[in-house]
């Protein structure tokens, strides 16, 4: 593709970083990094605990595994996500409660959510959708009132946040995610935040095989564990991107908003929006098409592709899939219906105000 969707922004400050981790990470200084890399991404969150793991579905696998949910459990979450935020819950032997999404945000519908609470619901899941911010504040407020905890899917929200808040930070403990195409990347990676001290020294437990910081005996677990530890060369790559952190979300920023401006006076397309309490860290632009127009990603896919033009589709909902639900659960009409008109647009960190025009006029000429 001559556009693609997304591809990571990496200077000489990486690979630096990296050269240097290469040359001497290794032995008594082989978390040194990683390290650096919990501490300035908790400053960056203004948040007291952060542990770094291999992927964001590691650090949800932990974070739930640490709330103690398992077999007999139920997990509300949005029917719209991404099969990794539903596959910790399916490996922990909790059974996935899937709901609708509000056709605004793309996120949970606290509406919905309150209506699928049982005396089985241990966790919500809020899942911050393409950067736009889940309401916290009813979904918390509903936790709160039913002794559940809310647990919040960042992987797509680094820089959105609810009332200067960073998205991530709100719940009993939030993800997130720095695969490459990510805002913010170490290639692979994610990791686990949390104010709770005790939850955050369980998982940190449970991701060192079970052994805890406090137990002098060597190799001496005391429970089985998980590994789920980020490397120190990829830690590296993010120290050094944390450096530029301010530059990477306001790049993605300035991306999302010239979408909006070349398609404006489309009245049949509509990208994220931000609420008056809200902003959105504008990780992937997603266009929905009005109803009227009978086109959606399947209708684009092919002009985008002889462009050389390339987009991804919005999540299909997780109920579509047998291993996850019985039957796709159509009564969650936002779900179902938002899919099959939405087309996720390239947003790479380096993409030209031409690249970006190319796409506009694409969208433009085919949605009239």
């Amino acid at each position: 593709m001559k556009i693609p969707y997304t591809k990571p922004s990496i200077t000489k400050i990486e690979q630096d970083f990296v050269e240097n981790a290469v040359s001497v990470g290794w032995g008594d200084r082989c978390y040194e990094y990683l390290t650096r890399f919990e501490q300035d991404f908790a400053r960056h969150l203004q948040i007291k605990h952060v542990v770094a793991t291999s992927s964001c579905t590691g650090a949800l696998h932990l974070g739930l595994a640490a709330l103690g949910i398992g077999v007999g459990d139920e997990v509300i979450l949005a029917d719209t996500n991404w099969v990794a935020t539903v596959s910790p819950i399916i490996h922990l032997g909790a059974q996935p409660v899937l709901v609708d999404i509000e056709p605004e945000t793309w996120c949970i519908d606290p509406i919905k959510v309150e209506e699928a609470i049982t005396d089985r619901t241990k966790a919500i899941i809020a899942t911050h959708l393409y950067g736009n911010v889940a309401k916290m504040r009813e979904l918390i407020e509903i936790g709160l009132r039913h002794n559940v905890a809310v647990v919040e899917d960042a992987a797509e929200a680094i820089g959105s946040k609810l009332n200067h808040q960073h998205a991530g930070t709100m719940g009993s403990f939030g993800t997130f995610s720095f695969h490459g195409s990510k805002t913010i990347t170490t290639g692979e990676g994610g990791a686990f935040v949390t104010n709770d001290d005790s939850l955050a020294e369980l998982v940190r437990t449970l991701n060192n095989h079970g052994r805890s910081a406090t137990e002098s005996r060597q190799f001496w677990p005391e429970r089985a564990g998980f590994k789920y530890r980020m490397s120190n060369v990829q830690a590296a790559i993010g120290c050094a991107q944390l450096t530029r952190i301010d530059e990477l979300v306001g790049r993605k920023q300035e991306i999302l908003n010239e979408y909006r401006n070349g398609l404006a006076e489309n009245q049949y397309l509509t990208l994220n929006q931000d609420s008056p309490f809200t902003t959105s860290g504008a990780w992937m632009p997603n266009v929905v098409i009005s109803k009227c127009r009978n086109k959606g990603f399947d209708e684009l896919a092919d002009v985008f592709k002889k462009a050389g033009v390339d987009a991804r589709p919005f999540f299909a909902p997780l109920s579509n899939f047998p291993f996850v639900s019985k039957e796709p659960k159509l009564q969650n009409i936002n779900s179902f219906d938002l899919w099959k008109r939405s087309i996720n647009l390239p947003s790479f960190h380096d993409i030209t105000k031409e690249e970006m025009g190319t796409v506009i006029n694409l969208l433009n000429s085919e949605i009239k």
